[in-house]
């Protein structure tokens, strides 16, 4: 603090506060401006110093402080991939080069405590907790310190994880990712890498199985699928996907078809039958599954475990694999159905009644848009609807309903607490003759709806759609403008 006397009359003191750098700042320009001095000792630095000089060095550049940091992280994971805004090979290798000289020793280093590599786009509450002026241990057992955790020092070194995300496109394999499985191929031995989720745009089946060859396929808890394979692709990727054993959620779209030979039935068999290994599967979808046209059933029997969510989209099936949906066990506790896009126009209503019937008691989320369900079909499900008491979100868009039957559905709905998100289609008494949807007649039948709300005494929001039937399109929401409806009544 320093204080000086101002001349003049009524002398003032005019007093500023000077503050000096933190011994961190002073150990930070020291290691940063001659690098020379990182590879000294680095074992008696306090470990709250290691997050924040860390990050000066990765967004300097300064190879070699990252390089021997690395050699004394104090931490069990270091969660590099929360730092990479935009990838760097340089400090990328200059952390991969650190990780060699610990792979190379036989003992690890009595400071380091590294054991994870994570290069996922997470971490950043790790380096926001340690760069703050107030500095305390994370309370993630993951990022803590793990000096009192003697029992995994003393055990063998196990070996090295690496966490990444795996979003394979051909497209998109830049120098980062190619230096990254370089890398891992040589050091199989020594180093685990290990992914969450695996997704797939576009990529050969060949450079697909390179690639996984490098991972711990049992680490892999959700694999998306987002590219169009032949039927012959899938049974080819079906081994590695067996091989999935905690895989809880698997999203597969777009898998083509042609005539469905023996060669072809032996590929769904091959592909199904891995789902027999896939004990932890919770959630489903499936886009365009056309191999599954009346072979649901292959499917069905050869899952292991009750589903949360089950997605059949945008594709043909038959009575009979309705029918054998409605039976199948591991469905009963259904949180999620989605049938969108599904020709339902001409079953027997009391199928889809069945299956409602046997999710009621856990069903939240239930979606049949564009599946041409016509008004016997929905009225034959009321009953069943009515019963769904978890039920939160309901969409029934792009069908042909009329408006005696949406008065039905509001009623039948009305008792159920925790729905709030309700999709309906416009009434087929909206369209003319020559499909042309009459804005003044949707307001009239705007109008009966709010009517038929406010009768009914309960607060409620239900969203309208006036985009075509199925039979005149297939896109929801397609019109210029969506209708809300809000009714909101006083208790």
């Amino acid at each position: 603090l320093r204080t000086r006397r101002l001349s003049g009359h009524g002398s003032r003191i005019r007093m500023s506060v000077w503050n000096p750098p933190r011994l961190l700042d002073l150990v930070g320009m020291s290691l940063l401006r001659d690098e020379a001095l990182a590879f000294a000792p680095l074992g008696d630095l306090p470990t709250e110093f290691f997050p924040p000089l860390f990050m000066e060095a990765f967004h300097g550049r300064h190879s070699e402080t990252l390089k021997a940091m690395v050699q004394a992280w104090p931490f069990v994971r270091l969660p590099l991939g929360g730092l990479m805004e935009m990838p760097h090979v340089g400090t990328l290798q200059a952390v991969l080069d650190g990780l060699d000289v610990l792979l190379a020793q036989k003992d690890c280093p009595r400071r380091c405590k590294l054991r994870v590599l994570d290069l996922r786009n997470t971490g950043q509450d790790f380096w926001s907790t340690w760069s703050g002026s107030n500095v305390r241990v994370s309370s993630s057992s993951s990022m803590a310190p793990v000096a009192e955790d003697r029992s995994r020092t003393e055990q063998p070194l196990a070996p090295l994880e690496v966490f990444i995300e795996l979003c394979l496109n051909e497209g998109t394999m830049d120098e980062f990712f190619i230096y990254l499985m370089q890398w891992v191929e040589k050091r199989k031995a020594s180093i685990h890498l290990c992914c969450k989720k695996l997704k797939i745009l576009s990529m050969s089946m060949e450079n697909i199985m390179k690639v996984l060859s490098m991972v711990q396929l049992d680490c892999i808890q959700e694999v998306q699928v987002n590219c169009t394979w032949h039927l012959s692709t899938l049974a080819v990727f079906a081994p590695l996907l067996g091989q999935m054993g905690n895989v809880q959620r698997l999203l597969l779209s777009h898998i083509h078809v042609s005539a469905l030979d023996e060669q072809e039935q032996q590929h769904v068999v091959q592909i199904t039958s891995q789902f027999l290994r896939l004990h932890h599967l919770r959630d489903l979808r499936m886009e365009s599954p056309s191999f599954l046209q009346g072979r649901l059933d292959k499917m069905l029997r050869c899952l292991k475990t009750p589903l949360e969510n089950l997605a059949i989209t945008h594709c043909l099936i038959t009575e009979s694999d309705l029918k054998h949906l409605s039976q199948c066990l591991n469905i009963r506790q259904l949180k999620g159905l989605d049938l969108s896009g599904v020709p339902l126009t001409g079953f027997s209503p009391e199928l889809l009644q069945v299956l409602l019937e046997k999710v009621a008691a856990t069903l939240q989320e239930l979606d049949l848009n564009l599946c041409g369900i016509m008004d016997c079909q929905l009225e034959a499900i009321l009953p069943a609807l009515s019963h769904c008491s978890q039920l939160r979100t309901f969409s029934i868009c792009g069908n042909l309903l009329s408006m005696a039957i949406m008065e039905k559905l509001l009623r039948h709905t009305d008792g159920l607490p925790t729905l709030i998100l309700e999709l309906y289609p416009a009434p087929r008494e909206s369209y003319s003759s020559q499909r042309i949807l009459h804005p003044g007649r949707l307001a009239q039948l705007q109008a009966e709806l709010i009517e038929i709300m406010r009768n009914l005494g309960r607060p409620r929001t239900i969203w309208i759609s006036s985009s075509p039937c199925p039979r005149w399109g297939n896109e929801i929401f397609c019109h210029e403008k969506t209708i809300i409806y809000c009714c909101f009544v006083p208790p």
